[in-house]
């Protein structure tokens, strides 16, 4: 048992009390709700929720908290999700807490799409509408008041993160994992400077040109598919004049959904080839879609973000 003994003198109460006046305004600081808070490694993962201006509804996130976030500001490394996933999947499955404990790191998991719109057709299938934003801002009526993640996990999320929590607005990173990968690569390649690092695991390389992608790119952003090509890693590369940064990517070998061809990191490869843009692409033997995948891996790619982030 431990026991403590505070003695408040006049003058630490007097600044206490002008620390609390000094204090913004919660509703200023943009109103969370925490949601839970578990300690791990050291830190602590907690999961909140908020109003979003650019999706119009209550959205979730999950954040970690390393140790080193108590006595100083962090870099922020941001994981997007895909098909399906809430804030939920990263968090419980890929096992990144201890290394991103170890480096340092805040992370931050969005969902993948807006919630409870009321939408028609929004829960019909699940690779379109809720849990499959595909990171893009629609054009097209009705997703495009709601669907505008694009927005939000670029501008939005990351203004709330620094506002509310005790991150380096310079040193910022992005991931993540299929259609999470597509929306890591094109929000790095779509913004020059803003991100250190990016890295994907089996990302969706080439949408325009894949199943997957033509369903989402269509709904969301109509029938005149040279719209499309603004959010195509594989076309972003081909039109991009260069850029500083070093691409990770891990793609399992055993994976269903490359040999159904809705991935096409060729594709991808080729267009970094021949624009001189460095990228590391590691096709691993025997290893699927899934998080299984995802959690072997993980070190390496927070290792590859730190690398950037802490120099």
């Amino acid at each position: 048992m431990y026991l403590f003994r505070v003695t408040l003198t006049p003058q630490l109460i007097s600044v206490q009390q002008n620390f609390s006046l000094r204090r913004p305004p919660e509703r200023r600081r943009m109103a969370l709700k925490q949601i839970s808070s578990n300690k791990c490694f050291g830190g602590l993962q907690k999961v909140f929720e908020h109003d979003s201006v650019e999706l119009k509804c209550k959205m979730k996130f999950a954040i970690y908290l390393p140790p080193k976030a108590e006595t100083g500001k962090c870099p922020a490394l941001y994981w997007l999700s895909g098909l399906t996933c809430t804030e939920q999947n990263f968090i419980s499955k890929s096992g990144y807490h201890q290394a991103a404990s170890e480096h340092g790191l805040v992370v931050i998991a969005p969902d993948t799409s807006p919630r409870g719109c009321n939408i028609k057709g929004e829960d019909e299938t699940w690779d379109f509408g809720s849990g499959a934003g595909f990171y893009v801002d629609a054009t097209e009526d009705p997703w495009k008041t709601n669907y505008r993640m694009y927005s939000y996990v670029t501008e939005e999320l990351p203004q709330l993160i620094n506002t509310n929590f005790p991150v380096d607005p310079q040193r910022m990173s992005i991931f993540g994992h299929s259609m999470g990968g597509h929306g890591a690569l094109i929000c790095a390649l779509k913004n020059p400077g803003k991100y250190k690092s990016v890295s994907a695991f089996a990302p969706i390389c080439n949408p325009v040109l894949c199943p997957w992608g033509k369903k989402a790119f269509s709904g969301y952003l109509g029938t005149d598919q040279s719209k499309w090509e603004a959010y195509d890693a594989t076309h972003l590369v081909k039109a991009c004049p260069g850029t500083q940064l070093d691409i990770l990517i891990d793609q399992g070998k055993d994976d269903q959904f490359l040999s159904d061809g809705q991935l096409l990191p060729d594709n991808f490869i080729a267009a970094c080839t021949e624009k001189k843009i460095p990228v590391v692409f590691r096709l691993q033997e025997g290893y699927d879609h899934s998080y299984y995948f995802i959690a072997t891996f993980i070190t390496d790619h927070i290792r590859h973000h730190a690398k950037y982030l802490n120099a």
